[in-house]
């Protein structure tokens, strides 16, 4: 059992945390003020917020900040391979023995709270100790009460992507709720940026924002550009070619344009931008595997590509990338109970040539194997199932030229990579 496992664990069967998601800011609010308001120490934080593209809107911007020679901390949900990947602390992330530390001293408090507001502690108490430059702050399913809306001045608040995901947290089930719980407790006295959104959202964000007070930019102000198979961030003053060899995607495009914008309100020159971006990566966003244990498994002719999508709209955006691929294509499909695998999975049709269905390994949040064959089939996918991933990739490697795609969930994603 690895020793970020054994965190998992040792968090999973504290009596003082909680597994359950309860959203309210009382508990933690309660320990920072015990810990002399560590939260109050963080420069610069930067809160992302949203239902699709937090993290590769959060790992643009540490590029180019990071490039621009200063220092950022990095708070993002969920680790794939390992918890320290939650927590980067400028130069590195937080080790084992950091973190485990870091537990005790939470636990000494005697305050009950959720794991995630543990998690986000953590990273409060360790973030306060380094004086970084910026600190990037992933929020969790929605924001009103989530653990990490604590900062009374942030320096930007920065709206991805919202849609119907996270509905099973609230009482009122609704796309309207979604988006007020979102954007209706956003600081008075920051800068919001608005990604791009479904008109119709857009309308309610902006509904929402006319009596909040901050400064306030919408997507509007900046696109994504097409020009002889080319992609380009455009504004009113700058025109920058998109030269990237790993992001594949629009949806991931549009949120490194989206990046982009903030990096160069945030003064960083352009000529810093255009030579970092060939440099970033998306894990388990539309990843293709090129070393490791899993490439040397496949035969010359074939690809294997993780992502990590989990709802319509991550669904869509994969779906209309694979659409531009000339090569037949394989599914391993694998996902959580809390999501809508029936209307996820419409997302792909015409596109796979054969779906395997698998559950996620020690995942007991996991659909099973048999009712996403069940809804494959329903949909009319070519389709069967697997006790695992070691056996799914076993019967559809071969000599054919192909992609393999695996897909439908985070958690199966990094279980996945782990293997590589």
């Amino acid at each position: 059992m690895s020793q970020s496992t054994n965190l998992y664990n040792q968090l999973a069967k504290n009596k003082l945390f909680s597994k359950t998601v309860n959203f309210d800011l009382k508990r933690i609010k309660l320990i920072l003020k015990k810990l002399g308001h560590p939260e109050k120490k963080l420069k610069n934080v930067i809160n992302i917020i949203g239902s699709d593209g937090k993290y590769s809107l959060l790992t643009s911007l540490k590029f180019f900040i990071e490039a621009n020679k200063q220092k950022t901390s990095a708070y993002t949900s969920p680790s794939l391979i390992d918890i320290k990947e939650r927590f980067w602390m400028g130069d590195k992330f937080l080790n084992h023995i950091e973190i485990r530390k870091t537990i005790k001293i939470i636990e000494k408090q005697k305050i009950k709270l959720t794991i995630f507001e543990v998690l986000t502690v953590i990273f409060i108490i360790n973030s306060s100790k380094k004086d970084n430059d910026y600190n990037l702050v992933e929020a969790g399913a929605l924001f009103a009460k989530d653990s990490t809306n604590l900062f009374d001045f942030p320096k930007i608040q920065a709206i991805v992507n919202i849609n119907k995901q996270h509905l099973n947290f609230l009482k009122k089930k609704t796309l309207d709720e979604v988006i007020y719980q979102k954007v209706g407790f956003l600081s008075n006295f920051t800068n919001i940026y608005v990604g791009k959104q479904k008109p119709l959202v857009l309308k309610k964000i902006k509904k929402i924002l006319n009596r909040n007070y901050s400064n306030k930019k919408f997507s509007n102000t900046w696109k994504l550009l097409k020009l002889n198979n080319n992609f380009y961030y455009k504004d009113k003053n700058f025109k920058i070619k998109l030269m990237t060899k790993y992001i594949h995607s629009i949806g991931l495009m549009e949120n490194l344009c989206f990046a982009i914008k903030i990096a160069l309100d945030l003064k960083i020159k352009s000529e810093i931008i255009i030579k970092t971006i060939p440099k970033i990566k998306f894990q388990a966003r539309i990843e293709y595997i090129t070393k490791g244990k899993l490439k040397k498994r496949l035969f010359p002719n074939e690809k294997l590509l993780i992502d990590g999508c989990h709802s319509e709209t991550s669904a869509r955006n994969l779906a209309n990338y694979l659409k531009t691929l000339n090569v037949p294509i394989y599914g391993i499909w694998a996902m959580t109970k809390n999501k809508e695998p029936d209307k996820f999975i419409k997302r792909f049709k015409g596109i796979f040539k054969k779906i395997i269905t698998i559950q996620i390994e020690n995942d007991p949040s996991s659909l099973s194997k048999e009712l996403l064959l069940k809804i494959a089939k329903k949909n009319n996918y070519n389709s069967y199932s697997a006790k695992n991933f070691d056996e799914a990739l076993k019967n559809v490697i071969s000599k054919e030229k192909k992609i393999i795609v695996c897909f439908g969930s985070l958690y199966s994603a990094g279980s996945i990579l782990s293997k590589n």
